[in-house]
């Protein structure tokens, strides 16, 4: 087992060079959320069983290359003019590595009329970092919890079992300084009463949380398949990347 603060701290100076972070695809349109252009960051602090883009996680030093804040401020302003999108997002592994990257990014796109979401598991969400993001009126953080108990979340992501409080304490840290965000939680391993608590868990963190609580599920890729079954784990809810329901994207 690991914690996800000192992976984090290790990554640092794998995945970035002064303001500069490593990618391994500087950016793609995606469906998600209506339309949105991504690039895809190299590197994680979390190693969940059931994720998609597992090599750039688990060999950062050898997958992409590193870009500087304002090249992937093009890339995706230049996507979302030829596509006529107004969403931004960094993907593929974990943004808020590379803080002061991710920061410089997010200066630019509040110099646009362009929102960004910032997918992030929120491990590293602490109070301090939570102000800096306050800062940025284009921003919309998406939380995703990993699991609705520390059981699920060792058992996923292979983390000691007490860091599941580091996302919940994101979810109390962005509600205190009034950043625009929502909740998401993978649901594909846990049980409806293990759901039913985490909502009551997020309740007396605030009941809006509840409002706009996402329901994430594992998406059957090939590779995510065969690891799932290395280890042993099966989904109770899945679907194959051709057939996600239209209210999951």
């Amino acid at each position: 087992m690991y914690n996800p603060l000192d992976s984090a701290a290790k990554l640092e100076s794998i995945v970035s060079h002064g303001l500069s972070r490593r990618y391994y695809r500087i950016v793609r349109r995606d469906r998600w959320y209506g339309g949105i252009c991504t690039s895809d960051c190299v590197g994680c602090n979390l190693h969940c069983v059931f994720c998609w883009s597992n090599k750039p996680r688990d060999f950062p030093n050898e997958i992409g290359r590193f870009f500087s804040p304002q090249d992937i401020f093009n890339a995706l302003i230049n996507c979302a003019k030829k596509n006529n999108i107004n969403q931004l997002r960094i993907s593929g592994n974990e943004p808020t590595i590379a803080k002061q990257h991710l920061f410089e990014i997010l200066r630019l796109v509040d110099t646009t009329n362009y929102e960004f979401i910032l997918e992030t598991n929120g491990t590293l969400i602490d109070a301090s970092y939570a102000k800096e993001l306050s800062k940025f009126k284009n921003l919309h953080v998406r939380v995703s919890i990993k699991g609705t108990n520390p059981e699920e979340f060792s058992h996923l992501t292979g983390a000691y079992p007490d860091c599941f409080k580091l996302q919940l304490n994101a979810l109390k840290n962005l509600l205190e300084v009034q950043v625009n965000f929502h909740t998401a939680v993978m649901l594909s391993f846990s049980t409806q009463n293990n759901l039913k608590n985490f909502k009551e868990l997020l309740k007396k963190i605030h009941p809006s949380l509840i409002d706009n609580l996402e329901d994430e599920f594992v998406f059957l890729y090939s590779h995510v398949v065969k690891r799932l079954k290395k280890e042993h784990i099966k989904p109770n809810i899945s679907y194959e990347p051709g057939k996600i329901p239209e209210e999951l994207v």
